[in-house]
C-alpha cells in the first residue's frame, strides 16, 4: 500500500480525473463532460541507463524484471487517472511482450490503442489512446518526416459519443484532431532547423489532411515531447500559429515566463519544460502557414546573427555585395551557409531558400535593400508574438454567423509535484520525464473568419 507523498499524489491525480468525468453545465442546463488529455514519455528500456559501473552501456532492456515492473507501474497511474486520451513517446514497440501489455491492458479498461514505430527500426515509437466512452473513431493517419532522426507523427480524428448541445432540437457534433508526436532532439546547433521543419511538417499534414476532406473547424491538439522550451524557435513558431500551451493557460503563465515548470531531466543531467499539449481553437486568427514557416526561418537567422554580436546595421554590412548597398541573391545564399542554415543534408533546400527570397524581396527587384532587410529584422516571430490579431478576431467575433465547438482549459497538473515548482525530485524513477494532463470542457463560439 502506498503511503506518504505517494499516496498524497495518487489522491491528487485522482482528484483531476475525477473532475474530468464531472458535468459542466452548458447553456440550456445540460450536463456536458469535460475529457482529460495526458502526454507522457514513458523512457523506452533500451534508452534507460541503469548507472552500473562496471558495465556504462548496461541499459534496463537487458533486464526483463526491471523494465516489466515499471511498465506495471506506468500503466497502473495511467489506468487510475483514467484520461480520455492518452499519447506516450518513447514507446518500445520493438518489443512484443510490453506491446501486447499495454493493448491488453489499456483494452480491458475501454481504451483503443494505435501504435507507430520510428523508422529505420529505431526500436521505440509512439503509442495513441482513447476511451471508447467518450470517443467514436473517425479517422486515423501516420506521418513519417524521413529525416535524420527517424521521427514520426500519429493524426487521430475522433467525435465526441455525446456531442454539444446548440438547443431543444439540434445539436453540434464535437470532432477533434489530436496529433502525437516526439521531435528531435537537439544534440547540436543544426539540428534546431530540423526540428523546425518537423513541426511545419505537421502543421502542412493537419492543413491538408482539413482540406482535402473538406472539414469543418475543430479544435486541434498537438501532444508530445517537444524536446525544446518556452524560448526556442519552435515554441514561438507555435504560438504563431495561435496555438497555447495548455499548461500554461491553467496557470496563467506568460510566453516570457520559461522556469516557473520543469517536465524533463536529460541524459546531460539538465532539467527543462519540454513536454506540452498544444491546443488551438476554432475561433483564433491564423497566419498563412508559409508565412509563419518564413518568420520563423528569419527569427532562426537572426538570432544566429545576433549571437555573432551584429546588430541589423552590421548585419547588413556584413551582408551586402561589395560596392553596392544591397544584399544579393547570391549574399544572401553565402549568409545562409555561414550560419550553417544550408550547406548540410538537413539544411534548406534549394526550393526554400527561393521562398524565404520571395518573402524578403518585397517589390521583387532582386536585391534586398535595407529597408526589407529591416522588415526581416524587426518581424521575427522570435522576439513578439503578435496578439494584436486574436484581439480584433474576438472584437468582430459578433459579425461572424457560423459557430462551432472549442475548448477550455480548466486545470492542469504534472506529476511528480515537484517539477511544477521547477525542481527535479530525486525519487522519482518511473521516467525521466514528468506525466502532463490537461482537463478540457467543451464551449461554443464563433469560428475564425480566416479558417471557416
Amino acid at each position: 500500500m502506498r503511503t506518504g507523498k505517494w499516496a498524497k499524489s495518487m489522491g491528487r491525480i485522482s482528484r483531476i480525473g475525477s473532475f474530468a468525468i464531472a458535468s459542466s453545465l452548458n447553456d440550456n442546463n445540460l450536463p456536458q463532460p469535460c475529457i482529460t488529455c495526458t502526454t507522457f514519455n514513458i523512457l523506452a528500456p533500451i534508452y534507460k541507463r541503469l548507472n552500473d559501473e562496471q558495465d556504462p552501456t548496461c541499459r534496463e532492456s537487458d533486464y526483463r524484471a526491471y523494465w516489466l515492473a515499471r511498465n506495471h507501474r506506468i500503466l497502473d497511474w495511467l489506468l487510475n487517472e483514467k484520461s480520455s486520451i492518452i499519447c506516450l513517446q518513447e514507446f518500445w514497440v520493438g518489443n512484443e511482450e510490453l506491446v501486447n501489455l499495454y493493448e491488453k491492458r489499456l483494452k480491458d479498461a475501454g481504451y483503443v490503442s494505435f501504435k507507430l514505430g520510428r523508422t529505420n527500426n529505431r526500436g521505440d515509437g509512439l503509442l495513441i489512446a482513447v476511451q471508447t466512452e467518450y470517443f467514436n473513431i473517425l479517422n486515423y493517419k501516420e506521418l513519417h518526416f524521413n529525416d535524420c532522426g527517424d521521427r514520426v507523427a500519429q493524426l487521430l480524428h475522433v467525435e465526441l459519443v455525446f456531442p454539444f448541445s446548440k438547443g431543444r432540437n439540434s445539436e453540434i457534433r464535437q470532432e477533434i484532431l489530436i496529433v502525437n508526436t516526439h521531435l528531435l532532439f537537439p544534440h547540436d546547433a543544426t539540428l534546431s532547423l530540423v526540428r523546425l521543419k518537423q513541426v511545419y511538417k505537421i502543421l502542412q499534414y493537419v492543413e491538408s489532411y482539413q482540406n482535402d476532406f473538406q472539414l469543418k473547424p475543430m479544435p486541434i491538439m498537438l501532444c508530445g515531447d517537444w524536446n525544446g522550451s518556452k524560448r526556442g524557435h519552435v515554441y514561438k513558431f507555435l504560438r504563431s500559429q495561435g496555438f497555447v500551451s495548455s499548461y500554461d493557460t491553467a496557470h496563467q503563465y506568460t510566453d516570457a515566463e520559461a522556469d516557473k515548470w520543469v517536465s524533463h531531466r536529460n541524459h546531460r543531467g539538465n532539467i527543462c519544460a519540454v513536454d506540452f499539449i498544444w491546443l488551438l481553437n476554432p475561433d483564433k486568427y491564423r497566419k498563412l502557414l508559409n508565412a509563419s514557416w518564413s518568420e520563423a526561418v528569419f527569427a532562426m537567422f537572426k538570432y544566429l546573427l545576433r549571437r555573432a554580436s551584429l546588430t541589423e546595421s552590421d548585419a547588413f554590412a556584413f551582408l551586402r555585395a561589395d560596392n553596392e548597398d544591397c544584399i544579393t541573391y547570391s549574399g544572401f545564399c553565402e549568409a545562409l551557409r555561414q550560419l550553417n542554415l544550408i550547406g548540410h543534408c538537413h539544411g534548406l533546400s534549394e526550393e526554400e531558400i527561393k521562398e524565404l527570397w520571395v518573402q524578403a524581396d518585397i517589390d521583387g527587384n532582386g536585391v534586398l535593400d535595407y529597408k526589407e532587410f529591416l522588415q526581416i529584422w524587426i518581424s521575427s516571430v522570435l522576439d513578439q508574438i503578435d496578439e494584436n490579431k486574436n484581439r480584433e478576431q474576438e472584437d468582430s467575433s459578433n459579425d461572424v454567423q457560423e459557430h462551432t465547438i472549442g475548448f477550455s482549459v480548466k486545470n492542469a497538473v504534472l506529476f511528480p509535484p515537484e517539477v511544477e515548482k521547477g525542481r527535479w525530485p530525486d525519487d522519482y524513477s518511473l521516467s525521466d520525464h514528468a506525466r502532463l494532463t490537461v482537463v478540457f470542457s467543451p464551449i461554443r463560439m464563433p469560428c475564425s473568419q480566416m479558417i471557416c
